[in-house]
């Protein structure tokens, strides 16, 4: 629970502001991240322009255990070299906070958990959820079914031995035996070698034997099915709580979970297919993001080579690969099986801006004089010492940089550069007031004064350094000089790569140190010492980092970082969408009567912070700060609504206190009404520390003006945006390179953008011949609305329609009492090279073998005859509770008819199920129930 944690992982923001401070700098180097350099023997190594420590100032420390004693990293001998990924649903097992803990704390792999011990290591599946903390938390806590190791094992410690994107393998040994396991992210199976004893599984309870196969044994602990798996020609022995086998002189066994006792056959296929890494890959191309998950195998046995995972719901939901009816529980929501090694996901570009385009809303003279009010402060950054809060500092004048540039302020533009710059040199200059360290051990770099945990627990990096990378990112796009290795860019690499390295090959910084990739989002513990796990509290401050990868990638002609960051950006907007605020409502358990949580950990979520119950934090922690990388935001904008209701009713009112913040969150929904709260107060408010007025008023007049992000669409440059207002698009790009670009639009429209400079255009909505994903209604594109209603209104409450038997008879292809969609006087012609698009969200509840199908119809001249009737195959539903996307990527079964102009035309989408004796239901009045129709 929250509550009997001790040790702050996350920011306190709101301790007092430390005393003034000077800058510092790094360096060291990685395959496309400049020159690589080891630490050498001397106090001060250059780095380009500055430069970093490779000691510690004096008086502070680096890594320590909690009582306060140096720890170094708790590797096998085999791994001792290799920089360890702190940061890491694992760290546990490499970091040893508590020193009477040698082993681990539990670990959250999801379906399964973890823990080690002396005897080996603890497996558990926890399935039901339970409400703590005066019902602020919900965890699926981690309970030992059965512990796996091996007869008589007792050994001192364990340590990590190795691992791999998102698996590790664990290793005890205690003289006489060694053991290791290797586990991960979506794996059902622990995979187990071993030396000098016989495989043996403690069971926390007398188990129920459902299989006995000889060496292939079915077992029931707790309500859950497991199947081990020894060499062929073993031989499992229960005895009570103890199974035991002997390996026949081999050196290998596995264990699984299985989702149903009759999974045992499929799940043994892969029993000795043993995994031996995992790895992502990524790309960014014409405005998609795609993602590849594979994992590598080892036949022990046999051929197979293939294998079984769990894809969490931000997987899946981008997913067209096949998956099996097997799923699974996690506090993420249900877990899908791929029966495959490997598994792809694609997703639109969620796109970055310097700034939001120019618009007439906002009034310059009083901007200018917003903008005065920063530049010309005694100390513009408000006593600023440590990391964390000069870095707050930097990214408020970052925001205002190109603000200031957009209404020809360019005094004052320079003027905050030049301020950026002499701070971020300061820092990035070793040997004065505050500098930049690098620690062999544990292979990070730290700044000092460190704050947070940054430094004693390897806390919140990728917090404190994604606005140094973000202001520099900035200044690169106006001094590229400033930012060239020879110059400062080389320190600002060496922040990369401490936090977000994408080499796995560089001996001087560990993999995406604080991304976990299957996961989908970072975390912010170094240690992860915390029987709930890892946690990560500030999303939004994960998602700076990444947004200041794209700006700076791009800025210094670095597409492949700039292509990092779009991959981390786009994956974990999902990961918040559906884990920090439950947009689809599938996730957080009924009985948690929150709509966001503050806080996602291994184990759960909370709503809460580390360091205050006021709601408006809870809120606003993972909004802070807004910049041009949080558009994603509103790819749910019914998520946003009701998180701003839920804010005001445990408020007790609108915001006070970060009210800026809030406002700007919600004009991301609804403009107009964070417009109204703005000119309410008329600009007298007390902003929050990373804000400014200048841009907050710039920010919510620009969004009443262009109108909210439409995420329906994406430009095939990273730094694009689309707005969308009464019909009318705004199209906004940056273009950072040396000549001149046009940047197409996913729904046809081309910008022509001059070079080192911003374009924007206006043209009409509700085109967007995209066929993968409707998004929001608009012109062409239509809510299901309960009553048999197709509309582009989008302020109809969610709900949800009946769709009746097929009373056990065979449907397919022809609809039986389906439930109808209408629209009429529809006029539109044909979009060149689009069809009929859908997205529905379909539940069967518990029942089998449902399958609702849709057919979409068009009536061209509203005579009553249908010209154009498209039938597409039925969805097979799972018969576990829960919404499941249905859309046209099913495929088409059947077509009649031929498209051509609508004229006052009537469009129709019938659902109905295809098979089975049950109702099932369709949701409706949301952006996950549209239908898009192929016409502009």
């Amino acid at each position: 629970m929250i509550e009997v944690l001790l040790v702050r992982t996350s920011l306190s923001r709101l301790a007092s502001r430390p005393a003034a401070a000077t800058l510092l700098a790094i360096a060291v180097a990685a395959v496309g991240l400049g020159p690589a350099a080891s630490p050498a023997a001397a106090a001060t190594i250059p780095a380009g322009a500055g430069s970093y420590s490779d000691s510690r100032p004096a008086g502070t420390s680096g890594p320590t255990t909690n009582t306060g004693a140096p720890v170094t990293p708790k590797l096998t001998t085999a791994a001792r070299d290799k920089p360890v990924p702190t940061n890491d649903w694992w760290s546990s097992l490499a970091y040893q906070r508590y020193g009477d803990n040698p082993y681990s704390t539990p670990m959250y792999g999801h379906p399964l958990t973890y823990q080690a011990k002396a005897s080996g290591l603890e497996v558990g599946y926890p399935t039901t959820p339970a409400i703590v903390g005066d019902g602020r938390q919900y965890e699926y806590a981690h309970k030992a079914d059965l512990t796996v190791g091996l007869s008589g094992l007792n050994s001192p410690d364990t340590k990590a031995d190795a691992w791999s994107d998102w698996t590790v393998t664990p290793y005890w040994a205690d003289g006489s035996r060694t053991f290791r396991a290797t586990i991960g992210h979506g794996m059902p199976f622990v995979y187990a070698k071993s030396s000098g004893g016989d495989a043996r599984i403690t069971t926390a309870s007398t188990p129920t034997v459902f299989s006995d196969q000889g060496n292939v044994l079915g077992i029931t602990v707790a309500g859950h099915h497991y199947a081990l798996f020894a060499p062929t020609g073993s031989d499992w022995n229960v005895s009570g709580t103890a199974i035991t086998a002997g390996l026949g002189g081999k050196d290998y066994f596995s264990l699984a979970v299985l989702p149903s006792t009759d999974a045992l056959a499929t799940y043994r296929k892969y029993a000795f297919s043993f995994v031996t890494g995992s790895q992502v890959a990524w790309q960014s191309t014409g405005g998609t993001v795609k993602a590849t998950y594979s994992l590598t195998t080892e036949a022990k046995e046999g051929t197979e080579r293939g294998t079984l995972q769990a894809l969490y719901r931000h997987q899946w939901l981008h997913t067209t690969d096949a998956l099996t009816p097997y799923t699974y529980v996690s506090p993420r929501g249900t877990m899908k099986v791929r029966e495959s090694a490997s598994f792809t996901t694609s997703q639109k570009n969620n796109g970055v801006v310097p700034a939001l385009p120019a618009s007439s809303g906002v009034d310059k003279a009083r901007l200018a004089g917003y903008l005065n009010e920063v530049a010309n402060a005694s100390d513009p950054f408000s006593g600023a010492a440590d990391t964390y809060w000069t870095g707050k500092a930097l990214g408020r004048l970052a925001q205002l940089v190109p603000v200031a540039d957009q209404i020809g302020e360019t005094a004052t533009r320079d003027k905050l550069l030049g301020l950026m710059k002499g701070r971020l040199q300061e820092w990035f200059t070793a040997g004065g007031a505050s500098e930049f360290s690098y620690d062999k051990d544990w292979k990070t770099l730290t700044g000092y004064p460190a704050s947070y945990g940054s430094d004693t627990e390897l806390n919140d990096h990728h917090f404190h350094y994604s606005y140094y990378v973000y202001a520099a990112a900035i200044i690169a796009q106006y001094d590229q000089a400033w930012a060239a290795d020879s110059a400062w860019g080389t320190m600002i690499k060496h922040l990369i790569r401490d936090t977000a390295n994408p080499s796995r090959t560089d001996s001087a910084y560990p993999f995406l140190r604080g991304f976990d990739v299957y996961a989908g989002h970072s975390w912010a513990s170094g240690h992860q010492g915390f029987a709930a796990g890892n946690n990560q509290e500030s999303s939004s401050e994960s998602i700076n980092l990444s947004a200041g990868l794209v700006l700076w990638g791009a800025a210094t002609g670095d597409t492949n970082l700039r292509d990092l960051g779009s991959f981390l950006l786009t994956t974990e907007s999902e990961a918040i969408t559906q884990y920090w605020f439950d947009a689809s409502q599938q996730v957080f358990p009924a009985s948690f009567g929150h709509d966001t949580v503050g806080m996602v950990w291994g184990s759960g979520g909370a709503y809460s912070t580390w360091w205050t119950a006021n709601p408006e934090e809870i809120h606003g922690i993972n909004v802070l700060p807004v910049t041009g990388g949080s558009l994603h935001l509103a790819r749910e904008k019914a998520a946003i609504k009701r998180n701003i209701a839920e804010m005001e009713r445990e408020n007790g009112g609108p915001a006070q206190e970060w009210r800026d913040l809030l406002w700007q969150f919600e004009s991301l929904s609804d403009p107009a009404a964070a417009k109204a709260k703005w000119d309410g107060v008329n600009g007298n408010y007390t902003p929050e520390q990373g804000e400014s007025k200048a841009h907050t008023y710039h920010w919510i007049n620009t969004l009443n003006t262009v109108g909210a992000p439409d995420m329906t669409v994406s430009g095939d440059l990273p730094t694009s945006a689309v707005f969308s207002k009464d019909g009318t698009r705004t199209y906004t790009a940056h273009n950072h390179g040396s000549t001149a670009r046009t940047v197409t639009f996913s729904d046809g429209k081309t910008l022509s953008v001059p070079a080192r400079s911003t374009a924007t255009s206006t043209g009409p909505g509700g085109s967007n011949p995209d066929p993968e994903e409707p998004g929001p209604s608009t012109g062409n594109t239509f809510r299901l609305k309960s009553g048999g209603i197709l509309t582009t209104a989008t302020t109809d409450p969610a709900g949800a329609d009946t769709i009746a038997s097929a009373d056990g008879v065979n449907r397919d292809g022809t609809p039986y009492r389906p439930t109808v969609y209408e629209v009429k006087k529809v006029n539109g012609k044909v979009a060149s090279g689009a069809a009929t698009a859908f997205r529905l969200r379909v539940d069967a509840g518990t029942k089998v073998g449902l399958a609702p199908q849709v057919r979409v119809s068009y009536d061209l001249t509203g005579d009553g005859t249908f010209d154009r009737a498209e039938t597409f195959r039925y969805f097979a539903t799972d018969p576990v509770n829960g919404w499941e996307e249905y859309t046209q990527a099913s495929g088409p079964q059947a077509t009649t008819g031929s498209l051509g102009e609508l004229k006052n035309g009537t469009v129709r989408l019938e659902v109905w199920n295809a098979l089975g004796n049950g109702t099932s239901q369709v949701q409706t009045g949301t952006d996950a129930a549209v239908l898009k129709i192929p016409y502009v």
